[in-house]
């Protein structure tokens, strides 16, 4: 599928869960991190999902390590906008002048001198979206960015955004427990934008669905297989990237995006 011109492989990887414990500093084992990065490439994940607050800036890091100097149909998605005063903290940071900052941190850490797509990684409450929009369109200009994206954003930002400069991914939250991004993938569909759906197995209870355990018995598969199977049939806009430490849980999720639903399980898992 596209992602603006760049073309990449239905299944994305998020990389976020190599780093340490809630996704706060480096990794016990920093030697499987960087397996497990390489191993999702291989496996033909060649579009990978990371931010500078994973870490923070260790994941970044750990990718640069892992793959640079870097295969050359690998695309590198990056965000800005949050930051992490601690292991529990994620507090939105949408001023221009911390962008531009997080940016130039992000092109360091990742060895680039420019990053494919760069996602504004939430709307900051404090600061009119128009501004932080604004800076990533500067920075666009500037040759730093290739492709701008914009992660959990409300239809209305999605167009505020567009009013301002060319959008190419919307990275919100959309699984078979929490599809009240709905709105937002069917705009996304109108207007020829990747949708990155993140939270695939949402709080679990889809694993536990009645449902998914039947399709999955069918399908010789297994229900945290099935459960995020169903987005690449729910949209052919949708790039899922889910993310894990676990070599075993990252050839499952390759498995799950090759597995092909009916539409008769298509339409019994998407009606809930």
């Amino acid at each position: 599928m596209k992602v603006g011109d760049l073309t990449v492989n239905r299944l994305g990887y998020g990389a976020m869960r190599v780093c340490g414990p809630s996704v706060w500093g480096p990794p016990k084992d920093r030697a499987h991190a960087l397996r497990m990065l390489r191993r999702a490439y291989e496996l033909g994940c060649n579009f990978f999902d990371t931010a500078d607050s994973y870490g923070p800036h260790v994941d970044e890091e750990l990718i640069a390590e892992a793959l640079h100097p870097y295969p050359k149909d690998l695309v590198i998605a990056t965000k800005g906008g949050l930051t992490r005063p601690g292991p529990q903290r994620w507090d939105e940071d949408g001023r221009p002048e911390h962008l531009r900052r997080a940016l130039e941190g992000s092109l360091k850490r990742l060895k680039l001198e420019r990053i494919d797509v760069y996602q504004l990684h939430a709307p900051d409450p404090k600061v009119p979206f128009e501004e932080s929009v604004g800076a990533l369109a500067d920075l666009q200009r500037q040759g730093k960015v290739r492709h701008v994206g914009v992660s959990n954003v409300t239809v209305k930002q999605l167009e505020q955004t567009r009013s301002i400069v060319t959008v190419v991914s919307v990275q919100n939250e959309y699984n078979l427990e929490d599809r009240s991004s709905e709105d937002v993938l069917k705009a996304c569909e109108r207007l020829d934008i990747a949708f990155l759906p993140w939270y695939p197995l949402g709080a679990g209870a889809a694993l536990r669905s009645a449902k998914v355990k039947t399709v999955a018995k069918k399908h010789g598969a297994t229900p945290a297989q099935v459960a995020p199977a169903w987005r690449p049939k729910r949209s052919p806009l949708m790039l899922p990237i889910p993310g894990t430490n676990s070599l075993k849980h990252l050839e499952d999720n390759v498995q799950a995006a090759r597995l092909e639903l009916a539409d008769i399980d298509f339409k019994m898992l998407a009606g809930g």
